[in-house]
């Protein structure tokens, strides 16, 4: 079995609610998330459209306007909606997500989250 393409958004920062403290649920606060998405790039590749590639771009603002709109309360909660944005694309068969808060534990470079998730195949 080969390894899969893969297309990666690393380190995004964003700036959202996220938290379960008090301050955390009314102050903005760095997000730091990264995104790994397993698709097929030999399309791409072939034809040099980007039209037939996973336009990271258009990923990391999705990814951002999630961080910056949503309201989350657990780390967890907004890995699983990342992700499931990610898995909106059929050409992305899986994907792993990290979301990492810096500023959450003062002796700490940062803590977070990272999952893994699949694309649903019936029967399988």
């Amino acid at each position: 079995m080969s390894t899969p393409d893969r297309v990666i958004v690393r380190d995004l920062l964003c700036r959202g609610i996220l938290g379960i403290h008090p301050e955390e649920r009314t102050t903005p606060q760095a997000v730091v998330v990264s995104l790994t998405l397993e698709c097929d790039t030999r399309p791409a590749a072939e034809s040099e459209f980007i039209a037939d590639a996973i336009d990271y771009s258009a990923v990391a603002d999705k990814a951002r306007a999630l961080v910056e709109t949503g309201r989350f309360q657990l780390v967890e909660t907004l890995c699983d909606r990342l992700a499931a944005a990610c898995l909106e694309d059929p050409r992305v068969a899986a994907c792993e997500v990290s979301v990492e808060k810096p500023d959450a534990l003062a002796d700490a470079a940062g803590v977070g989250v990272t999952i893994r998730r699949e694309r649903y195949a019936p029967g399988a």
